[in-house]
């Protein structure tokens, strides 16, 4: 099966980990793009061509202010994400409360071999 195009598919779009720096950049408030490159330590085309995929699929949005675009981050669009990775939330729950009781019972041994 083919891969999604990245400006369609926004589990493509955040793959990329300067994608997911901005988003994490944006949640603070809106940005101009120079900002956003130089918080970063981002070139400005390449700061440009991700905050375009990242507007495609829907996790940022834009408007002009002068001669710059100030960008904001659009968390709607990570509804996807966070409705996949709930289905997870119960496989974790369910080890972790494997992991506790593996190290209470490991407790209960040891304190019973010190009883001894």
């Amino acid at each position: 099966m083919p891969r999604a195009a990245t400006a369609s598919d926004v589990f493509n779009a955040i793959a990329e980990p300067q994608r997911r720096d901005i988003l994490t950049l944006l949640r603070t408030g809106e940005r101009p793009a120079t900002d956003v490159a130089r918080a970063l330590g981002l070139t400005q085309p390449g700061t440009s061509k991700h905050l375009r995929v990242l507007r495609e699929v829907g996790l940022v949005q834009d408007r002009r202010a002068g001669k710059q675009r100030i960008y904001r981050l659009d968390a709607r669009g990570l509804r996807v994400i966070h409705e996949w990775t709930g289905g997870f939330e119960r496989f974790w729950s369910e080890s972790f409360d494997r992991l506790e009781s593996y190290v209470q019972d490991m407790k209960h041994t040891s304190e019973g071999a010190s009883h001894e």
